[in-house]
């Protein structure tokens, strides 16, 4: 399985999958923080936008992730005033230049986009900015793959291990799912022949009965990580149980301020009641993203549900599973 929404777009670009042996399958797990951000998640967000006086923003991926009742850019079109930027630093940039506004922006990815956000904070802090907020909405990746491994329903027997987050991490939390669960890991970076010979390396694993962390991916990721990135995470967000789409609330998954910067914190700023969303209907999504199904299994894939009008997040984004399936194809 691979766990990373870039890996899923270069594994269907390159038709690897035609070039396997029978007996290796390589399926889709949760990389894609675009497609695992909750529904209810997406609710808050529109909810937060609609409220007078505050500005949305966001990174472009999220403007039509659908939620209970539409998304963000249907809200846009509505009147909300909710705006794509590029950097965090947009944001704190536009509360500056907006002082009269309350600048929300929507926190969402992983262990790699977290410590630059963290970053965005710390600066607003730093300037006295008092109207720059974040909705956290981030996710931790070793958390959801101590689920998927310890899962019976989805049987997998190694892990294609994310490049871009083991920079910031490294390769040693990857070790407890190597020892605990008895799962193979190589990190691995995009190119088709990083990729090949990192499947290479996990089938070599599993043949001789072994389970342990490997990096394929040396010319990025060390064992320690990037220390300097993960001590602006820890100084501004400390782990907080999460909230992952089709697969449920995960504890220590994602991230909540630490008390000393709670006053950035959009969640706590503005109190929004958001109903419990209802499923979207004939969507199978959360079932994709936990590798139980293939996105060609949805009834809706291709049909009613395709990349210029989709109906779920893993349509939406550019790295899901079932964009990914639609543009490459098997």
């Amino acid at each position: 399985m691979e766990v990373c929404g870039t890996h899923t777009m270069a594994i269907a670009r390159s038709g690897i999958k035609k070039t396997l042996p029978a007996g290796i399958e390589l399926i889709s797990g949760p990389g894609c923080p675009v497609c695992v951000t909750s529904q209810e998640d997406i609710d808050r967000a529109i909810r937060i936008a609609s409220l007078d006086g505050v500005i949305m923003t966001t990174f472009g991926d999220m403007m039509r992730v659908p939620g209970s009742g539409g998304s963000l850019e249907d809200a846009k079109t509505g009147g909300a005033d909710v705006r794509v930027v590029y950097s965090p630093l947009d944001a704190v940039e536009m509360a500056e230049a907006e002082p009269e506004k309350n600048v929300v922006f929507m926190g969402v990815g992983f262990e790699t986009t977290s410590p630059t956000i963290a970053a965005a904070v710390m600066e607003a802090r730093r300037r006295h900015i008092k109207n720059f907020f974040v909705l956290s909405n981030f996710k931790l990746v070793f958390p959801a793959l101590g689920v998927i491994a310890g899962s019976r329903t989805v049987q997998v027997d190694g892990f294609i291990c994310p490049g871009h987050v083991s920079v910031i991490t490294g390769s040693r939390p990857y070790e407890r799912i190597a020892k605990k669960f008895g799962k193979p890991c190589v990190i691995m970076g995009f190119e088709d022949m990083d990729i090949i010979k990192g499947i290479d390396r996990l089938v070599r694993q599993i043949k001789n009965s072994e389970s342990k962390v490997e990096i394929e991916y040396k010319r990025a990721v060390t064992e320690e990580g990037n220390t300097a990135a993960q001590k602006v995470i820890e100084k501004v967000f400390e782990p907080a149980p999460a909230a992952w789409r089709g697969i449920g609330v995960i504890p220590e998954s994602g991230l909540k301020f630490r008390k000393e910067y709670t006053s950035f914190d959009a969640g706590k700023k503005f109190k929004v009641k958001v109903p419990k969303p209802a499923p979207i209907k004939g969507c199978i999504c959360g079932e994709v993203l936990q590798g139980i199904k293939k996105p060609e299994e949805c009834k809706l894939f291709g049909k009613r549900c395709t990349p210029e009008d989709p109906v779920g997040p893993c349509m939406v984004s550019s790295e899901g599973s079932c964009a990914a399936r639609y543009k490459y194809g098997e």
